[in-house]
């Protein structure tokens, strides 16, 4: 009971207001496919191999986020990459042209 009249003055804003969560839930679920892979990149093989899986775990988490099908826009990056211009490689990104 001391804890919570201590930390009360912390609490009241999340007592009178509704919208605001009293769990951060839904952060901690987005973060975890990060941190699961922290851990994976520790049995890659090579330092680089981890950077390799890192940038993958990154534009998947990218295309989740922006409710692009990954398969399709990895399908879609690797046809278009050896033909593409260099200096234009954020076009390829996830959700680039998406409006």
């Amino acid at each position: 009971m001391t804890y919570f009249l201590n930390q009360y003055p912390k609490f009241e804003t999340i007592f009178s207001d509704g919208r605001i969560e009293l769990d951060n839930n839904l952060i901690e679920n987005a973060i975890r496919p990060l941190a699961l892979g922290r851990k994976n990149y520790l049995f890659c093989g090579s330092h680089q191999a981890a950077q390799h899986a890192a940038m993958l775990y990154s534009f998947f988490g990218t295309c989740k986020m922006q409710n692009i099908n990954p398969r399709e826009w990895l399908t879609d990056t690797l046809r278009r990459i050896p033909d593409h211009n260099i200096q234009k490689l954020e076009e390829l990104l996830p959700g680039y042209h998406k409006s």
